[in-house]
């Protein structure tokens, strides 16, 4: 049992523990304060407010900001009024309830016998604020958080400027790494170009909490850019390791402010899980197949297909009616265009249009921006692998001829030294020939196939990158117009699938 799990059992034992030693200087019985939803009854009673409240604690997220608050109104309880004990309340109830009921010197008072506390209004203010900052960042952190779609790699299962929910209790919720933070930024301070948000002052261990379920192959997953550990910031949509292979990395340097940035600040990504650890992944003639056997795309998934007319133009009116949002025109009579299978069917059955034909990258024709950009493995974008994805626990034979697949795993994601020397590995000083892996991979691929940079491009994803499961679409905004005619009402309030 790691650490980790040690400290919530622990912290759980004294909340409890302190509530007893409440409920006891309330007039009540000890032990109902470790009786499940009863002893939320009993609170309630003990802080006087009304029975009602108990429906908050039945809704989820809602009834975290409900504890919270009724932790708060247990302070008062005990003449606690002052800003800074109540948000020490609210971060550390593990820590204040057992301190109220086991100390002698703090004595409970029921709330009808508690004159009012005239508070000023900027403290009224103040209080609500820093409550509220308090809740959503412990429910952003550890139960959910919301996230907007950037890019179109995810066309059509997810569109740009989606507004979606992900859960992070799916997956199981992760210590952050760096706690030391500005409350709701990611890595950057607001009205700054590069200012870090967080301080590395503390850096705690990974460890995610136990989980709802596990990812699925093809479930829709948001995680830390593998890549993104170092960073050129005059370019960061571009991934600093492909900016070294088409520069050199001294020509980036000289050019680039570079920096690092730890697993839980990297960028976020979206993208489908199509390979799990264990799986073998592999693409054929831009199909996907895992162990061997076809996995189906959804229904959504987009291709590029070479598109050719008689002459006559495809209409804009036609592209909307087809939902095809990206297509470019080569020639007076030819197009590329990304779309679904039943849009390309749609579109073969124009008397002028003469052919829709797939675009695919011949087998054997391996590209440089390909994973693992090593001429051994002439993958590209259509034809890739078969690749096995790594398994905690799993052990590998490894030799000149495929580290390339695993050094990252090796030297970055589980922080060893790799050497390759003379046509022999060694790891952390010693020849192996074998190497154990100490974490799950994933492998995920954008549901826009051929626009969408994702596994093919940078590798495996590490289990301490994932942050949760995609969800729910709760508003889809279109970027090419205003408000309010940008929203998508058939497009928002769906669940993901």
């Amino acid at each position: 049992m790691s650490v980790y799990m040690l400290l919530t059992i622990l912290f759980s034992m004294t909340f409890l523990a302190g509530l007893w030693k409440i409920f006891i200087k309330a007039g009540y019985r000890g032990w109902e304060a470790v009786v499940p939803f009863y002893n939320i009854y009993i609170w309630l009673k003990v802080i006087g407010k009304p029975l009602w409240w108990y429906v908050f604690i039945l809704v989820p997220f809602i009834n975290v900001f409900t504890l919270l608050l009724m932790v708060v109104e247990t302070l008062k309880c005990f003449r606690k009024d002052g800003m800074g004990i109540q948000a020490l309340g609210v971060l550390f109830p593990f820590i204040i309830l057992p301190w109220l009921g086991f100390s002698d010197k703090q004595h409970y008072t029921h709330p009808s016998a508690i004159p009012v506390v005239k508070k000023p209004a900027w403290r009224e203010w103040a209080d609500a604020i820093i409550f509220a900052v308090i809740a959503a960042t412990l429910i952003r952190t550890f139960m959910l958080e919301a996230y907007t779609i950037p890019t179109s790699s995810m066309e059509k299962s997810l569109l740009v400027g989606d507004y979606l929910f992900v859960s992070k209790l799916s997956y199981g919720p992760k210590v952050p790494q760096t706690p030391l933070a500005f409350p709701f930024t990611h890595h950057t301070l607001p009205l700054t170009d590069h200012t870090r948000s967080y301080l590395e002052w503390i850096s705690l261990p990974h460890y995610r909490y136990p989980a709802l379920r596990s990812i699925s192959n093809n479930h829709v997953v948001v995680f830390h850019y593998p890549e993104g550990d170092t960073v050129a910031l005059q370019d960061q949509h571009i991934s600093y390791y492909r900016l070294v292979q088409e520069m050199g990395r001294d020509m980036v340097w000289d050019h680039y402010d570079v920096i690092s940035r730890p697993v839980d600040k990297r960028e976020n990504y979206i993208k489908r899980c199509v390979a799990i650890p264990g799986d073998i992944f592999e693409l054929r003639d831009g199909i996907i197949y895992v162990n061997n056997e076809v996995l189906p795309d959804t229904e959504l998934v987009q291709h590029n297909y070479r598109v050719t007319t008689d002459g006559r133009p495809i209409s804009g009116r036609l592209m909307d009616r087809l939902d095809i949002t990206e297509w470019r025109q080569l020639a007076r009579d030819n197009y590329l265009i990304s779309m679904t299978a039943d849009a390309a069917r749609e579109l073969q059955g124009f008397d002028y249009v003469t052919d829709v034909t797939r675009t695919l990258r011949v087998r054997g024709q391996g590209e440089r921006h390909i994973f693992p950009h090593h001429p051994d493995f002439p993958w590209n974008e259509d034809n890739y692998g078969p690749l096995y994805i790594p398994e905690k626990g799993a052990t590998v034979d490894i030799d000149p001829g495929n580290i390339a697949l695993y050094e990252r795993i090796i030297s970055v994601y589980e922080g060893h030294e790799l050497l390759v020397e003379n046509n022999r590995i060694y790891i952390n000083g010693k020849e192996r020939n074998t190497y154990t892996f100490e974490m799950d991979y994933y492998w995920m691929v954008g549901d826009n196939r051929h626009n969408s940079a994702d596994s093919r491009y940078w590798g495996f994803v590490p289990e301490d990158h994932i942050v949760g499961r995609a969800m729910f679409v709760w508003l889809s905004l279109s970027p090419d117009r205003g408000f309010p005619a940008n929203i998508r009402f058939n497009k928002s309030m769906r669940m993901i699938r």
